[in-house]
């Protein structure tokens, strides 16, 4: 039986990688520390180390307990793991809100024009006139002396004792469906209310992504807790299926991001 057939096609490359970083991990004894993922790859790799493992265990961390992105310390199961393992940074800055307004994208996309990967970029929050993100220790003087200005605002960025972090402002709407199949291009359908024929076009035009990744396949099977995030309408997660009607039709908690 093949470990792949628990996992969808596109995950597979990352499920290489977990394997390789838990074989490191068995064979040589070390501490070994991940990038940030997100939380389709935590629990992926939780699946892999398994929570019963008597030899090592994974734990996670993305500077508080409420962030949604981590880095992931796999090490031997006596290891004493303290947040210092993660090896992160909290960096932040001011800008003047009555003259711009700046969103995570804004930031994100600013971060990216340096040549900064997201895989080693944490949560990003926004509140009023200042943002804070967690990053590792590893890039972050270099995101000090290079991201000075964000479109038209020049910016300082400072580190910051993380309990000072901002917190999430997102609200997450509820809202319940009854769906005949869990298919990507039918979830898509339903939460966003377009027509199957609009989802299928937005899916195959790489502009659905499923866990942050693109996925141009309509068919593809939607599980519990997957982040779909559909450019121009927005981001939505499956916070529970619930079982299935006398019909076999499925019965879903569906959350959505509200735009503001």
């Amino acid at each position: 039986m093949s470990i792949y057939q628990h996992y969808r096609k596109h995950e597979h490359p990352f499920v290489d990688q977990a394997l390789s970083w838990k074989q490191q991990v068995e064979s040589k004894f070390i501490v070994y520390v991940t990038d940030f993922l997100d939380p389709r790859e935590q629990q992926i790799l939780q699946m892999i180390i398994g929570e019963k493992n008597d030899e090592i265990k994974v734990l996670f961390f993305g500077g508080t307990e409420l962030t949604e992105r981590k880095r992931a310390v796999i090490a031997p199961y006596y290891e004493e793991v303290s947040d210092s393992f993660y090896q992160l940074t909290l960096l932040g800055a001011t800008y003047p809100n009555k003259f711009i307004s700046l969103s995570h994208r804004d930031i994100l996309g600013t971060l990216m024009s340096l040549g900064i990967e997201r895989k080693v970029i944490g949560d990003i929050f926004v509140e009023d006139d200042q943002f804070h993100f967690f990053t590792t220790e590893e890039i972050a003087p270099f995101i000090q002396m290079n991201m000075t200005k964000i479109n038209q605002a020049s910016i300082a960025m400072k580190e910051k004792p993380f309990n000072t972090s901002l917190n999430s402002n997102d609200v997450w709407e509820s809202s319940t469906h009854i769906v005949t199949s869990l298919r990507l291009d039918l979830l898509i359908k339903e939460i966003y209310r377009i027509s199957r024929k609009q989802a299928t076009q937005l899916i195959k035009t790489n502009k659905v992504k499923v866990n942050f990744t693109d996925v141009d396949d309509p068919s593809v099977q939607v599980m519990k807790q997957d982040l779909l995030s559909v450019r121009g309408l927005g981001r939505s997660k499956i916070a529970e299926i619930k079982g299935t009607t006398r019909k076999n039709k499925t019965v879903l908690t569906v959350k959505r991001l509200k735009t503001r």
